[in-house]
């Protein structure tokens, strides 16, 4: 009897350190690289604005190619030479500093549900600050940037699958759609597999140069409100 227990004490505090293990969130890097005597290092993002959400049906965004898309609006207020962006499910126990908490994110803090990220990193052609209403959002033309499904440098989820995502997008000065300039951007999310997206989640936009002002919310009162203070 006491060997059974102790078997199943072993798997509970196996199957314990696994989630937690899973929920450790590294610290996010460039892909720019840079000399330092006889060594070439990657150049950290300094500049890290995080975000925790919950995605539920009923409140997406939009309905893209049969998926149910949903947006997190980012003004970036400078020039950057690459943006990072990142998201994770569920937020579990990782850590960061200063995130901006969403009233959905704070009334369901406990939920244990999670779902598959897809993200996209999308620009419009709004570039002013005063321009920005839900009207000019929703006729602005958007370009999607770069996208990812599933990352290897991401904490695994609870499944123990690689199922988070994470992207990195350099600037092309020589192309004005692709450039990384002042303006309204945003992060499209969805789940890959078929299905609803539902879960707490965590998402990070970060830059290797400070561009103090960056503002990330869920809709464009609360962009425009964040953006004010």
């Amino acid at each position: 009897m006491k060997t059974k227990i102790l078997f199943l004490l072993s798997i509970i505090v196996l199957g314990t350190t696994s989630t937690l293990k899973a929920q450790k969130l590294k610290k996010f890097g460039s892909s720019i690289e840079k000399k330092i005597g006889p060594k070439t290092i990657k150049v950290p993002y300094t500049d890290v604005v995080s975000y925790l959400g919950y995605a539920a049906p009923g409140n997406e965004d939009e309905v893209k190619d049969g998926k149910k898309f949903y947006y997190i609006y980012v003004w970036v207020p400078a020039v950057a030479p690459e943006l990072g962006v990142r998201m994770m499910s569920p937020v579990g126990k990782a850590k960061t500093k200063n995130p901006i908490k969403s009233e959905a994110y704070t009334k369901n803090a406990k939920s244990k549900d999670y779902f598959d990220t897809y993200i996209t990193l999308e620009r419009s052609d709004i570039i002013s600050a005063d321009n920005i209403s839900q009207d000019a959002v929703d006729s602005a033309n958007w370009v999607i940037l770069e996208r990812n499904d599933d990352s290897g440098e991401m904490p695994k989820q609870p499944s123990g699958s690689s199922y988070n995502s994470l992207l990195r997008y350099k600037s092309d000065i020589n192309d004005p759609l692709k450039a990384l300039t002042v303006g309204l951007y945003r992060i499209g999310f969805t789940t890959y597999k078929t299905g609803e997206v539902k879960g707490t989640f965590l998402a990070e936009v970060a830059a290797p140069v400070k561009l103090p002002g960056v503002v990330m919310a869920k809709t464009i009162a609360d962009l425009k409100a964040g953006m004010s203070k």
